[in-house]
């Protein structure tokens, strides 16, 4: 995935966010928080991911199925990569 070189930092900074998050539930259960607060902060950690895949695929849909210059064996592969991440992304 060269093309995520171009937003590289900001896909990082995302994950570090993410990162954090998780610590945060981590340290709230290991303190014995309360679990509608651990409910909404994993609700919040989901709600991070789901945010990151969408962006994800967005990237990838523009770069390898709607770029322009692409062969049609391209844009098939492209397209298979694709559905196999959104199959993987929906179980």
């Amino acid at each position: 995935m060269g093309h995520a070189a171009t937003n590289k930092d900001q896909l990082l900074a995302r994950v570090r966010r993410i990162a954090g998050q998780v610590a945060a539930i981590e340290r709230a259960i290991a303190d014995e928080a309360d679990c509608a607060a651990l409910l909404h902060q994993v609700a919040g950690v989901r709600g991070a991911v789901l945010g990151l895949m969408d962006g994800l695929i967005e990237d990838h849909l523009r770069e390898h199925v709607m770029r322009a210059g692409l062969s049609d064996a391209e844009r098939g592969q492209g397209g298979e990569e694709l559905l196999s991440a959104i199959r993987r992304y929906a179980k």
